[in-house]
């Protein structure tokens, strides 16, 4: 089951050709984790306020496969691919109007932000995340 939201590709995430301009798509990409962690009840103002957790990023690879421009809908669906005691990969698809944008695939870990070391994924929100997990021939 994937997480679905769109993002308009605004003159703020281009470049003077009207293009996105690559690091706004990692930008976009963590607009869209935040999101999905607020449909999970844990949303960032939550997470590393009160909760001392945040969910850095440990590893991600993008595959750019055609420009995302000024004006257009982006559709992004996030898919849990693995989820660990500590850690959860994740992939994103961005499309528009029907034809493919970028893929991304990224480990996150549950870290203590007083600790900077990894935790394990709190017991309710490891299963509202487990609720959601798909699998993944290469994940």
């Amino acid at each position: 089951m994937a997480f679905r939201r769109q993002e308009l590709v605004r003159f703020q995430h281009c470049d003077p050709a009207g293009i996105v301009f690559y690091p706004r798509a990692f930008e976009i990409i963590n607009a869209t984790v935040e999101d999905w962690f607020a449909t999970l009840g844990m949303p960032f103002a939550r997470m590393h306020g009160p909760e001392r957790h945040g969910v850095p990023t440990a590893e991600i690879a993008v595959t750019f496969r055609r420009p995302m421009r000024l004006g257009e809908t982006l559709d992004l669906a996030l898919r849990l691919r693995r989820l660990g005691r500590s850690s959860a990969s994740i992939t994103i698809e961005a499309s528009a109007g029907g034809a493919p944008r970028f893929a991304a695939r990224s480990t996150l870990v549950w870290v203590n932000m007083d600790t900077g070391r990894p935790a394990a994924w709190p017991e309710d929100l490891r299963a509202r995340m487990a609720a959601q997990l798909e699998e993944s021939p290469d994940a």
